[in-house]
């Protein structure tokens, strides 16, 4: 059989297609079926991210359909191609679409978009498999413990040592004898294709079909008819072929992926103690010999260091945790960075763009917004913190607040080196407390404070000796 690769010792130019035109009607959603998330992002990116373990993303496209623009809009920033499928007519049509875009490549991975844990390993599995034995279509095949509902992989009689496949036949075309058979291996829905075979004979597939649809899998018998090897290669676990069609499918991949991300983190050396109540999405990162407590959330791309521990009914999102920090029970970190050995918690919130310094403390019911805190400061109760920056060795009392926001604009608090601001003190911004300053508990500072001064905001203390006795006898004269 000639082959279908060149000899040639230039290195063929593979491309990445993403099938991701499908609308999903069964999730009954206004969203686009690729936009719904598993493990923190949308289906369409997990397949992306696995494709740019293999090509630069410039040679990734995605075939795009129902709701193109919101679907472009989401993945755009990964720098990827894309294909219109203005018409859905198939998984045959949209590569019929991509015929131009294709024009400079020798090879394409063919991807479903809809099945987010195929794991890069599998694609350059089949990616190798395609190349090593020259086949102008290779398949990605599985083994579930139940196929039914899915296309077969038959296999050529005269050989099947090889391996080579002569079609792909649906559920409910299958032949009695192939029923008896007992048919097991399925079809993936992903695809190497070598190019120049396939968009020489992809014309000849038909609509002749119960949804009048072009489909790639046809291309299978279409290859073998014409001499062209078409050949297998089985998924190591069925699980990471699978789609997602409803919303309890959406359900039961999330929990896989999550389940997979904990068994990775954990063999990686990280502890975490019932991993079956944490929520820990794809992108989370997490180091050595720290511990993670029952029913935390680690969301979006956070980041953890080495020696922390996280406590439990804590969510952390899109943050940097550095080494040795500790996260006390039921604190919200939302796009926050928190240096080595800091303290959060119990129930501190730390709100974007907060910074917590080295062995710095943010302690109870402590909110923080757009705030940088020092080295080795503490803010440990009831206290309110927008807008400011605070040096190092701060100490800032219980139910202080920074005044920030004057009813037009945000307005900066600056604390400076060593100084200690009493319980209760209101900070009216824009206002600056100098180094080693003190500003007197229950205090109002509306006017900047110098370095190693005593400011004091508020009211004389007077006090009427007797009147509390004088009102009560008062009170009882009325009641007679």
């Amino acid at each position: 059989m000639k082959s279908t690769v060149s000899s040639s010792t230039v290195a063929p130019r593979l491309a990445i297609v993403i099938l991701a035109a499908g609308k999903g009607t069964r999730l009954k959603s206004r969203l686009p079926k690729v936009l719904h998330q598993i493990g923190g992002k949308p289906l369409l990116q997990h397949v992306i991210d696995a494709a740019r373990h293999l090509v630069p993303a410039r040679d990734i496209y995605a075939i795009i359909g129902h709701e193109a623009d919101r679907v472009k809009q989401a993945v755009a920033p990964t720098g990827i191609q894309f294909v219109l499928q203005s018409e859905q007519r198939g998984t045959g049509h949209a590569l019929m679409m991509a015929r131009d875009a294709l024009a400079n490549y020798d090879h394409a991975l063919v991807l479903s978009g809809d099945a987010p844990l195929i794991r890069p390993e599998t694609l350059t599995r089949l990616h190798d498999a395609h190349f090593e034995r020259r086949a102008a279509m290779t398949l990605l095949t599985a083994f579930p413990e139940n196929p039914f509902g899915y296309g077969r992989i038959i296999y050529s009689k005269k050989k099947p040592r090889n391996g080579e496949v002569v079609q792909i036949v649906e559920e409910k075309s299958l032949t009695p004898a192939q029923r008896k058979a007992s048919l097991r291996e399925i079809n993936a829905g992903f695809y190497a294709f070598a190019l120049a075979p396939l968009f020489a004979h992809i014309d000849h597939l038909t609509t002749d079909n119960a949804h009048r649809e072009f489909y790639l899998t046809d291309m299978a018998e279409i290859l073998a008819r014409a001499k062209q090897r078409v050949i297998s290669v089985p998924a190591d676990d069925p699980i990471e072929v699978l789609g997602i069609n409803t919303r309890a499918e959406l359900a039961r991949l999330d929990a896989q992926l999550r389940d997979r991300k904990c068994a990775d983190l954990m063999s990686s050396g990280v502890t975490i103690y019932r991993p079956e109540t944490c929520v820990i999405d794809a992108d989370v990162t997490i180091g050595t010999d720290t511990v993670v407590e029952p029913f935390v959330q680690l969301l979006g791309r956070t980041t953890i260091g080495s020696d922390c521990r996280i406590r439990s009914y804590s969510v952390i999102s899109n943050s940097t945790l550095a080494d040795n920090v500790t996260v006390r029970p039921g604190c919200i970190v939302d796009q926050s960075t928190v240096a080595s050995s800091a303290i959060l918690g119990p129930y501190s919130h730390l709100r974007p763009e907060s910074f917590i310094g080295e062995s710095a403390h943010v302690g109870n019911f402590v909110e923080t917004k757009k705030v940088r805190l020092g080295k080795g400061s503490k803010a440990n109760h009831l206290t309110y913190l927008g807008d400011a920056e605070i040096g190092d060795g701060v100490n800032v009392g219980a139910g202080t607040i920074t005044c920030n926001y004057d009813g037009a604009h945000k307005q900066k608090t600056v604390i400076e080196d060593g100084a200690f601001i009493g319980s209760d003190a209101t900070l009216v911004a824009p206002v600056r407390i100098g180094a080693r300053s003190y500003v007197a508990a229950a205090s109002c500072i509306t006017d900047d404070v110098p370095a190693d001064s005593l400011a004091l905001g508020r009211a004389r203390q007077s006090v009427k000796e007797g009147w509390a006795k004088a009102k009560r006898e008062e009170q009882s004269a009325r009641k007679k």
